[in-house]
């Protein structure tokens, strides 16, 4: 098995993630996005290039400029270009349909349908936009449509399934995805189908279990990887007790271990994470230095800072070359009050990886603790010219020009700009609310944090967040009680509670109220 192919595909989604929710672009794609830009410029109706950038905009997931670009292809492409045309109304219906804009979505297919109308794929997608727009009559037709022209299509079948599902006849429901099994029992791809569909059935156990058979017949299959730490998101106690479940079935499998300590640390259960990755060490099940890393990443977290070095030390010594690690140190370094050595390994990450920005960063807030102020705003700066998606770039920048640098006008442009960037509604980490309050809106601010609050929180970190902003507007009292009920969920990050002073978004101004020494004493529990 080879777990360490897996861990990208692991990481690519978590509880939530300081990234930003769009792919920044390789220099190789940037290169060609130039390229692009040229003949756009001495051709603005150009619409193959159009359909060409929009295209790699999509595949980024930088949708708002690959609706802009296919906008212009479709508006310049001759009506007799009716290939060039399918793709088009193909492509922007995608970004209809990824961004849930599903009318819009049935609007375009319908159009590609009209210039192929043999489309599978096009009558699929037209099945999949009447099912969202809860038109189940219409996808019923299509889905079946789809039979027609493919008696054994699992596509159909699935489709079929979920409306089943939504209409509450799981008797049906079941059958159809049981049959869907059934086509291809050897094949992971028909268990993640009947695991969504367990999904709509609110049948988290059977998803897990779905989802972990899938690994077990694939264990490169990076999809189902992805979905079971979805369900760790959505189940979080239903998907650890489907691993704990494997586990016991086969004690020897690594990646069970990997994805339960990897699923727990997503969820800030440092502790049950650090169990794991010491099992997988201890018991020789395999061996790899992104394992200290993340026990390194544990340790900090629960400010435990000798036993985090250590560790990383360890990574380091078993593969030198590899930027994050020292971008671990430096933290580590860091959150010691060793600034010197902190940038000194930052700085390391950076010569290792240029293009990594989570280097950059880390030097930059290197460089604050150094007080060379000018120095990492240009660092935050530079992060925000290569992925210009990312809010924490912009906060952190604004962070540098009106705290340390005095320039206040120019961080409430930043914080005003953190406003228009293309976020999720309700995403947390696209601190809104943060940069409205910065720039002088209290009421937006206060706004957004209370809808923050109003979602589920199993975990802990919206209340996280919610204390940090009311700590950050003077609200001592309703910072005190985000904060106790993010340790009520369990939010056992010691280093956010105890020292982190980033960016203004911390929970700094509560450190020296005896209720905040009240609150750590009280859940001292989760920091051990």
């Amino acid at each position: 098995m080879k777990l360490k192919a897996l861990i990208a595909a692991i990481c690519l989604t978590g509880s939530l993630s300081v990234a930003a929710q769009t792919a920044p672009l390789d220099p190789v794609t940037q290169a060609m996005m130039k390229v692009y830009e040229q003949v756009l410029t001495a051709n603005p109706q150009d619409y193959e290039t159009y359909f060409k950038r929009a295209s790699e905009y999509y595949k980024h997931d930088q949708y708002l400029r690959a609706l802009s670009d296919v906008d212009n292809a479709i508006k310049y492409t001759p009506a007799i270009e009716k290939p060039l045309l399918f793709q088009e109304y193909s492509l922007r219906g995608n970004i209809y349909y990824m961004t849930e804009r599903y009318a819009e979505a049935l609007a375009d297919f319908k159009k590609a349908l009209e210039l192929d109308p043999t489309s599978y794929v096009t009558i699929y997608e037209i099945a999949n936009c009447e099912y969202e727009t809860n038109d189940f009559e219409s996808a019923k037709a299509n889905y079946k449509k789809l039979q027609r022209i493919n008696n054994r299509s699992a596509e159909a079948l699935i489709g079929l399934a979920r409306i089943a599902a939504r209409e509450n006849n799981f008797g049906l429901a079941n059958d159809y995805i049981n049959e869907v099994v059934d086509l291809a029992p050897a094949s992971a791809e028909s268990y993640i189908r009947r695991a969504s569909v367990r999904k709509i059935m609110n049948n988290n156990a059977g998803a897990v279990e779905d989802l972990l058979v899938a690994i077990s017949i694939n264990q490169g299959n990076s999809r189902a990887i992805q979905e079971l730490v979805i369900m760790g998101n959505t189940d979080y106690t239903a998907t650890m007790t489907g691993l704990s479940s494997a586990i016991r079935t086969a004690p020897n499998v690594a990646l069970f271990y990997y994805l339960r300590a990897t699923i727990a640390m997503s969820h800030y259960r440092y502790q049950a994470a650090l169990t794991d990755f010491h099992t997988i060490i201890d018991q020789n099940l395999y061996n790899y230095p992104g394992l200290y890393d993340a026990m390194a990443q544990c340790n900090l977290a629960l400010g435990k800072y000798p036993e985090a070095l250590k560790e990383c030390n360890f990574a380091i010594g078993f593969a030198d070359d590899n930027a994050p690690y020292y971008v671990t140190l430096a933290r580590i370094r860091r959150a010691m009050g060793e600034s010197e050595l902190a940038l000194e390994a930052a700085q390391k990450a950076v010569k290792k990886d240029p293009r990594d920005n989570n280097a950059m960063v880390e030097e930059g807030l290197c460089l604050i603790s150094e007080k060379k102020y000018q120095e990492a705003a240009e660092r935050f700066g530079e992060a925000m010219v290569n992925d210009d998606t990312n809010a924490w770039y912009f906060m952190l920048r604004a962070w540098a020009l009106n705290d340390f640098m005095k320039q206040s006008n120019a961080a409430v442009a930043v914080y005003k700009r953190v406003l228009d960037l293309e976020y999720p509604e309700n995403d947390v980490r696209s601190f809104r609310g943060f940069a409205a309050l910065f720039a002088g809106d209290r009421k937006t601010g206060d706004a957004w944090i209370e809808s923050i609050l109003a979602q589920p929180d199993n975990d802990g970190i919206l209340n996280y967040y919610g204390a940090c902003y009311y700590a950050q507007a003077g609200d001592k009292d309703n910072a005190f009680r985000c904060m106790e009920k993010s340790l009520t969920h369990g939010y056992a990050n010691a280093y956010d509670w105890k020292l982190n002073s980033d960016a203004r978004i911390n929970i700094a101004p509560l450190r020296s109220d005896e209720r905040f020494n009240a609150l750590m004493s009280k859940y001292d529990y989760l920091f051990l």
